[in-house]
């Protein structure tokens, strides 16, 4: 067995671990601690929309500074810096106290997840390619959804406790830190690779890669409005408060297997059917979020978010790989800018359409179109034909 082979396994944690501190902690946990800072601060709808945009504005242009082919440093480097920055800047929240500090932080903080994302992935990923073992991905990904599940825990037991919003995002900073040093022993150092220079791509891998980059920025459009207010959808409501403290719990928990269902199906009937397939029934959980207050179909919807979102995120990277010759970082970071101004969108234009009605049933509906369209943009994928495709 080589030592990329032994590597393995420890890698696969190593990026678990990474995108449960920076994304399912640094870029999540502001869903559950968004009602108590509400309460404690009077935020309205808007202001809370536009915190959550500006984090995922600085999602965006990390993720176009990532793709620059000059940027100095191992992915490694910029893995640990980003996953750093992301701790401190989720920790330093708590000790904020105007909009302007809260804006700036959770800007550095969506710059932070998007360099953990592009570079803990294309490291991950091309270190299990090498091994033999491009199936463990599943664990990588999977780490979103643990960083979740336990966001949510956290959030609920120290509110539990009276820990105010101020503690909560500082305890999760500080966890998130812990995370950077696994992630720092678990990983190596890289050795002097000399990469291949990239093989000319036909017009069809062109379009089919574009078309998939369009599908990815609707996806996260389309996720976004539900993954940033559903607490609050649910606080809102008195037949739901009931499932208040487990619905970012059921995001999450649904989230971890998700990965391996997905990646099963992306192997079995494509990639491309696999992402189309997991965008029609996000649509689905997104609309129930708003067209009942039954608690129990408001639980299932969430599901379905937390049982697709990571999948779609796997699915797409996989294939945006296979659509790319040579190194993946550029088209990774090009999917995750995309990803990144759906999102940034989203919670504002939530927060702005609240008024009508005081619900947030006109943005969800947007968003359940949004995924539609996404879901065929990649069925069309496939009308333009070629291998890649087929999961691998």
């Amino acid at each position: 067995m080589n030592v990329e082979s032994r590597q393995a396994t420890g890698v696969a944690i190593a990026g678990l671990i990474a995108l449960a501190a920076c994304m399912g902690i640094g870029r999540f946990v502001y869903t559950p601690v968004l009602p108590f800072m509400e309460e404690a601060l009077g935020l309205t709808k808007p202001q809370a929309g536009v915190i959550a945009s500006v984090n995922f504005l600085g999602y965006l242009l990390g993720a176009l500074v990532a793709a620059s082919p000059v940027l100095p440093g191992s992915r490694r480097f910029w893995l640990l810096v980003a996953l750093g920055a992301s701790a401190l800047t989720t920790a330093a929240m708590g000790l904020a106290s105007s909009m302007a500090l809260f804006l700036g932080l959770r800007f550095i903080g969506g710059v932070a997840s998007a360099f953990t994302l592009v570079f803990a992935s294309t490291l991950v990923l091309d270190r299990l390619a090498v091994a033999g073992r491009p199936a463990l991905s599943a664990i990588h990904f999977a780490g979103v959804g643990v960083g979740i599940a336990v966001s949510a825990v956290l959030v609920s037991g120290l509110s539990a406790g009276g820990a105010d919003w101020q503690v909560q995002w500082i305890v999760s900073g500080v966890i998130a830190l812990g995370g950077l040093a696994i992630v720092a022993w678990l990983i190596p150092d890289e050795p002097p690779t000399v990469r291949s220079a990239a093989a000319p791509r036909d017009a069809a891998v062109d379009r089919r890669l574009t078309a998939l980059i369009l599908a990815y920025g609707l996806f996260g459009f389309g996720y976004v409005i539900t993954a940033t207010f559903v607490l609050t959808m649910v606080r809102t409501e008195p037949e739901l408060r009931v499932i208040e403290p487990v619905v970012w719990l059921i995001v999450g928990l649904a989230a971890i297997p998700s990965i391996a269902l997905w990646t099963w199906v992306g192997r079995r009937w494509g990639n491309d059917r696999g992402f189309a397939m997991a965008c029609i029934i996000e649509a689905v959980g997104v609309a129930l979020s708003v067209l009942t207050t039954n608690a129990l179909v408001v639980a299932i919807g969430a599901a379905l978010l937390g049982g697709t979102f990571m999948g779609i995120t796997a699915l797409g990277f996989t294939f945006a790989r296979d659509l790319t010759a040579g190194d993946p970082r550029r088209s990774l970071a090009l999917m995750t800018a995309a990803f990144g101004l759906g999102q940034m969108i989203g919670p504002t234009f939530a927060g702005l359409t609240f008024q009508f009605g005081d619900s947030f049933l006109l943005s969800s509906l947007v968003a359940t179109f949004a995924l539609l369209v996404a879901a065929g943009l990649v069925f069309n994928i496939r009308a333009h034909g070629g291998a890649s495709a087929r999961g691998s």
